[in-house]
């Protein structure tokens, strides 16, 4: 089973395309796939999130925000794929 990823971010956010990137580079490390959200086309998440993005969720679960944190990433997909 892929574990899925949810990306909550915006279009000119900086962080978020670095956070998107750094995903990128776990891809030869684990299988998984990101949803990435565009907070602005849904106005619930646009007040939800607005400056809290990006965030980065496995199903329920907050893993970061604002800047990955590779270490809790890391071991979240490595406790799913076992």
């Amino acid at each position: 089973m892929t574990n899925r990823l949810k990306l909550y971010s915006r279009q000119y956010c900086h962080l978020c395309h670095d956070m998107l990137a750094a995903l990128d580079s776990l891809r030869d490390e684990f299988a998984f796939e990101v949803e990435v959200v565009d907070i602005d086309a849904v106005p619930v998440l646009t007040k939800k999130y607005n400056e809290l993005v990006p965030v980065l969720e496995a199903g329920e679960r907050e893993l970061c925000r604002h800047i990955i944190d590779l270490a809790e990433v890391r071991a979240y997909l490595s406790a799913s794929n076992q």
